[in-house]
């Protein structure tokens, strides 16, 4: 196969006894795992259980940072300071790497989570105070990013390494940003429908918006959401119709 791209999940987001997504399925079918770090989901056993697995699997590990918001999930938005919010960065990564050498790994990207990933995607100050906080602590870190977006546009000023990022689960809106989950239509739970359309995107190499828009991008990884209850059909879809189109799934 010429051509490739990495795909990744968020998971690491069950709590206790309380359980969120399969994470060991879709283990067996991602290149990189988004893992929570404790604030907007997870705890210590289910970061070390996650990351275990992993390291099993040999899939590439990330910190997935959030706002600490159990109750909303971290996707609820959280006015703070950049000065707060580089500090919850910087908090939670050095928590992934201690729970990621623990487990014979380490952590190789950082992606953000839910409202302040949606935040940082159209506000470059924030998304700067996010990412210089990261690379103070984990120079060599890869910074997942939403393609097109300020996200991108910050990677590209810092010349850190990075991967855009486009989801395989989500509507886009026409400037490239996700259409709000309040929204009809905005999460994608038809497996075939998400293989088909990821595939035609990656190929075209472009997003494609509910509007039928194009906008050009860098593709290096596909997302899917670990709790979404179609998640492992929809990876399972993906790969295959990656793989259909001579299309690889790699780490980047």
């Amino acid at each position: 196969m010429s051509q490739s791209v990495d795909l990744n999940a968020d998971m690491g987001e069950s709590f206790g006894p309380w359980k969120m997504g399969n994470d060991a399925a879709l283990l067996d079918i991602v290149s990189s795992a988004n893992i929570a770090c404790g604030f907007h989901a997870g705890d210590p056993d289910v970061m070390a259980q996650t990351m275990a697995l992993a390291v099993k699997n040999g899939v590439g590990i990330g910190a997935h940072p959030g706002f600490a918001d159990l109750q909303g999930f971290g996707r609820r938005k959280l006015h703070l300071s950049h000065a707060e919010v580089a500090h919850l960065v910087q908090y939670q990564i050095g928590a992934a790497q201690a729970m990621a050498r623990a487990a014979g790994g380490q952590v190789r990207h950082l992606k953000l989570h839910g409202a302040l990933s949606n935040m940082a995607s159209v506000d470059a100050d924030l998304a700067r105070a996010c990412y210089t906080a990261a690379l103070d602590v984990a120079p060599d870190i890869v910074i997942m990013v939403l393609a097109t977006t300020a996200m991108e546009d910050v990677v590209r000023d810092l010349g850190c390494p990075y991967a855009a990022e486009i989801f395989a689960d989500r509507a886009y809106n026409d400037d490239a940003t996700l259409v709000d989950r309040s929204l009809p239509g905005a999460m994608i739970h038809d497996a075939d429908y998400a293989a088909k359309r990821i595939v035609n995107m990656v190929q075209k190499g472009a997003i494609i918006a509910e509007s039928g828009k194009h906008i050009a991008t860098r593709i290096d990884t596909i997302c899917l959401h670990g709790d979404t209850p179609e998640a492992v059909e929809i990876a399972t879809a993906v790969k295959r119709e990656l793989n259909a189109a001579q299309i690889d799934v790699a780490m980047f």
